[in-house]
């Protein structure tokens, strides 16, 4: 048994060198070798060479680190060690997630070459081939890391274990930044009663065919505006409660499987909906869109509300979480009374320095806590503008971080570093019911 594991072990090595090098390369003339041996697993150089290589086109920042070969061995070392514990386990990961996480990095990676020729001709495979094997990468990293969190879940710290923490690295901590806390209220410009009309008669010519028997999915293709939609009969495919914007996802929510909706009205223009299916929190439908003109808003009607809703808050009439509340445009901010928080983390404290121009210009310049900037318009990198006027609730300045002050932040890095040593003792574990060969690289 043990003679035709290494029978298979050197065809496999033989294959590998044949299948991934290219013809008249250097590396094609170097015999592949192991490099490291994990159980019954090897790691092949030519297969250390390729990780190294992508890595490097997916982080510019790492190409000019000579250690990163030891790097990558090591970390696909501890990955296969670990990757027998997490199917011991029967761990499971979100294939969808999965998905859209690989097609990311195939964006990333494809965009560091002129054309996929090349790309492909750099990794000697195709660009499937790729993406299957970056696939499998990205499988067994997701899979390393919910058994890891698995593992740290129960991991806390105690105040005296933080305090400890900031005694033993008090010297080694960082610097905060200058921060701010900000609140937002947007507003999209409105359109024109001309324009409205216009828009509203188009859509209910599309309503009374409806009503005499033509078919949904030929109307959107024929009728509507949703460049995105149209061409599959108006389906927007699954989406999750509160994805869609308030009055179009009450209106949908509302109705029954097959059922069309009335008219309804968006900042985008007017809409009739059918529901195909609904379960608990997700909605599958289509709809037809007559869009509003955007060349004829009424921009001005935008900046008054902003002005007026300034001037309310200011002089006490009402708080600006509550006109937040009722007349922002952004329904994620709104609903937290125009607070504008970290997509990753629910801070609300962001690093002045991080804010994107013209918002760190216009935050910069509000000096007390509670100014409020005059409405400004906003160009959105997906297209369009909107209008919007921020609110200073706090600006911390730079500082060397204090124990009282920043207590929130020090208990997070003390956590954090414990994580580290339980996941690392672990590992160590771990590696110790595993045989681990590494040779020189």
């Amino acid at each position: 048994m043990k003679s035709m594991k290494k029978v298979r072990t050197a065809v496999y090595a033989l294959c590998l060198l044949f299948l991934t090098g290219n013809a008249g390369s250097a590396e094609a003339q170097t015999v592949d070798r192991i490099v490291a041996v994990v159980g019954n697993e090897v790691i092949l150089r030519s297969e250390l060479d390729e990780r190294v290589m992508m890595t490097r086109f997916q982080y510019p920042e790492l190409k000019a680190d000579k250690n990163l070969p030891e790097k990558v061995l090591n970390s696909l070392i501890d990955q296969k060690v670990i990757l027998a514990k997490a199917k011991i386990d029967s761990t499971d990961i979100d294939e969808a997630s999965l998905d859209g996480l690989v097609a990311e990095r195939m964006k990333v990676l494809a965009s560091r070459f002129s054309s996929r020729e090349e790309m492909e001709s750099r990794f000697g495979k195709s660009a499937l081939l790729i993406r299957q094997e970056l696939r499998q990468e990205v499988k067994n990293q997701q899979l390393v890391e919910t058994l890891r969190r698995k593992k740290m879940a129960g991991v806390s710290v105690s105040n005296e274990e933080t305090l400890a923490f900031y005694q033993a690295n008090k010297s080694r901590l960082p610097v905060i930044p200058e921060g701010v806390s900000v609140s937002q209220i947007l507003r999209y410009p409105g359109v024109t009663a001309e324009n409205r009309a216009a828009a509203r008669a188009m859509i209910e010519k599309v309503q009374a065919e409806l009503k005499g028997g033509a078919d949904f999915g030929e109307l959107a293709k024929k009728y509507s505006q949703d460049q995105g939609s149209a061409p599959t009969g108006g389906d927007l495919g699954y989406v999750q409660k509160g994805e869609l914007i308030q009055s179009f996802e009450d209106a949908a929510f509302a109705l029954k499987e097959g059922r069309i909706s009335d008219i309804v009205e968006t900042r985008y223009g007017f809409h009739i909906i059918q529901l195909l299916n609904k379960e608990s929190n997700t909605l599958h439908v289509r709809h037809i869109l007559i869009g509003f003109d955007r060349s004829k808003h009424d921009d001005e009607g935008a900046m008054a509300t902003l002005r007026t809703i300034k001037a309310d808050v200011l002089a006490g009439k009402a708080s600006f979480a509550d006109m937040a509340l009722k007349y922002s445009e952004d329904p994620v901010s709104a609903k937290t009374g125009g607070a504008v928080l970290s997509s990753s983390s629910s801070k609300s404290v962001f690093p002045l320095s991080s804010l994107r121009s013209p918002l760190k210009e216009v935050v910069g310049k509000l000096k007390r806590n509670g100014d409020i900037s005059d409405p400004l318009k906003i160009d959105s990198p997906q297209g369009g503008s909107f209008y919007a006027i921020f609110r200073l609730n706090e600006k911390i300045t730079a500082h060397q971080l204090d124990a009282r002050q920043d207590y929130a932040l020090l208990e997070e890095l003390a956590l954090d570093n414990k994580r580290q040593r339980v996941y690392e003792a672990w590992l160590q574990q771990l590696r110790k019911e595993v045989t681990v060969r590494k040779s020189d690289i």
